[in-house]
């Protein structure tokens, strides 16, 4: 057993392609709806609908409808991972529950070199209960609360974490966000816990409607900072929708091995969207690709 977990945390961290640091957990990494995912995963400062639980829970809009979201990821190396998300209005806060499910199959069990003594599947789930509250017509602020398991082979741990965020809105096109994620511990995993991937975020989106065929633009810059890691990431995330029925989005991430082009594109009807999302990976590991359908009723 001691031989599997270094390599399946190792596994893991690589086929996210995040910096690794001296974290496991690296599921809570991945992004979160197709349209944060086409746009480099700018979630914090670029989310504007029920996705807005996972990023920055003080962009969850009280005056916006209910919506509900089911995701499909399809990752590198095995990876897969299904996500709902719910968004509510209750006691006039916004409110958001989600659920994500990651697993890895087939992982081959060995103790020494030669043909694999058989296989075993690794499985990660959180969910999450978030709100946000405005303090005044500009500031937003937001929480979030999260109950982690993990199981690897025979083991498994149970956790919870924290979000922190806050948004200000400058003007009807402006606005900067902050957010604090995965603030938390891990019970022991057999003999150690695992860390969580604890970050910080910082960025600014700006939208306007273009004055030429009904087109609006949205583009977003994040600073992104994980804890254990010295690196600095920037990212970045524009879209453009046509009409309100097309969108077309890139993204780009950097200081990131084996990632950092990202692209997708969205079909927008009566309250009916469907998102698309591809991540080319460098070395060899193939593409991500990432399905989401949102409802808004």
């Amino acid at each position: 057993m001691k031989f599997i977990i270094p390599l399946i945390i190792i596994l893991f961290n690589v086929a996210s392609a995040q910096s690794v640091g001296n974290t496991g957990l690296s599921f809570l990494k991945l992004g979160f709806g197709a349209r944060n995912v086409a746009l480099g995963e700018t979630g914090s400062v670029m989310s504007n609908d029920v996705t807005s639980l996972f990023y920055n829970p003080a962009r969850l809009n009280p005056e916006s409808k209910s919506e509900v979201i089911l995701m499909h990821n399809s990752w590198v190396q095995g990876i897969r991972s299904e996500v709902i998300g719910v968004k509510f209005n209750f006691l006039g806060l916004p409110w958001g529950f989600g659920l994500n499910s990651t697993s890895i199959d087939d992982i081959e069990i060995r103790r020494k070199p030669g043909e694999p003594e058989g296989t075993f599947n690794s499985h990660f789930v959180f969910g999450t209960l978030a709100t946000g509250y405005s303090i005044s017509e500009e500031l937003s602020l937001g929480a979030s609360i999260k109950l982690i398991y993990e199981n690897i082979w025979i083991d498994d741990a149970n956790g919870i974490a924290f979000d922190l965020a806050a948004n200000y809105q400058f003007n009807q096109s402006l606005s900067f966000s902050a957010s604090l994620r995965n603030l938390g511990k891990m019970n022991k995993l057999r003999n150690e816990s695992t860390q969580l991937p604890s970050e910080f975020r910082i960025g600014s989106s700006f939208k306007e409607k273009l004055p030429i065929n009904d087109f609006d633009f949205a583009i977003g810059i994040e600073a992104q900072k994980y804890f254990q890691v010295d690196e600095i990431h920037l990212l970045i995330g524009s879209e453009f929708v046509y009409n309100n029925i097309l969108a077309l989005r890139v993204g780009y991430q950097t200081l990131y091995d084996a990632k950092n082009i990202s692209t997708g594109v969205g079909i927008i009807w009566n309250g009916l969207s469907f998102d698309y999302a591809l991540t080319p990976m460098h070395y060899d590991l193939g593409m991500g690709h990432t399905f989401s359908i949102k409802l808004s009723f």
